[in-house]
């Protein structure tokens, strides 16, 4: 997640609780759920009506409905143009899903997010008015990737491309140690924001507080200097 997706989502009123998602595939499936299980009003809409059919089955969502989103007339008719949020879902095909986002943000939506599978996709979106454009591949290849190379990394959250906030186990090197002793701003560049042991966080810990091998660190700062701790 970059800067410009924490300005969409603050834009976002904190009474918002419903969303309509465009393309029931895996991952539009899985915006469905993730939202509909934290207690958001969904509504999911697919051409397929099989998909459409598994998602009440599934009960992922409040309401589904099929519909071709490049007709607006069907868009508008299922009340698609009256939602704050609208998830377009449509990754795979480019032409449906560029002007699918192009059909709701000509009729007034106010956020709307894009499934890209390539970057000159995500370009295109983003030109024909998607207020967030999401890469779902590529995130998961990246994390994998990361996972991999650095598994005491457990989270991410990227600030912006060069920046981000992790979630990290304390390393060997900072067994029995105080925060002040090791150093973290002079040495590595990083902040501590919160430090956590035994389920439990502490924001902001002082200097004095002692690391221990297995819990966790969250720290914030240039992803070049979070390569270089002991980890």
């Amino acid at each position: 997640m970059n800067l410009s997706s924490l300005s969409f989502f603050r834009s976002h009123s904190k009474g918002n609780k419903q969303f309509a998602v465009i393309g029931l595939g895996r991952f539009g499936r899985a915006v469905c759920s993730t939202l509909h299980n934290l207690g958001y009003e969904v509504l999911g809409t697919d051409i397929d009506e099989k998909r459409v059919a598994q998602a009440m089955t599934d009960q992922i969502a409040a309401h589904a409905v099929q519909l071709d989103s490049t007709q607006p007339s069907a868009l508008k008719e299922a009340g698609i143009f009256e939602f704050d949020t609208v998830i377009v879902a449509i990754g795979n095909y480019l032409q449906e899903s560029i002007i699918t986002t192009l059909n709701v943000k000509e009729a007034g939506v106010p956020h709307v997010t894009a499934k890209a599978s390539s970057e000159i996709h995500g370009k295109l979106l983003q030109r024909v008015g998607a207020d967030r454009v999401v890469y779902p591949e590529n995130d998961a290849g990246c994390a994998l990737a990361r996972s991999l190379t650095k598994p005491a990394i457990l989270d991410r959250f990227e600030v912006d491309p060069e920046n981000s906030i992790v979630e990290v186990l304390v390393p060997e090197a900072f067994d029995g140690k105080t925060i002040s002793e090791i150093q973290l701003r002079s040495r590595y560049g990083l902040n501590l924001l919160a430090v956590c042991a035994n389920n439990k966080f502490e924001v902001n810990p002082g200097p004095n507080l002692r690391l221990w091998k297995g819990a966790l660190m969250v720290l914030i700062g240039a992803n070049k200097n979070i390569n270089r701790l002991p980890l």
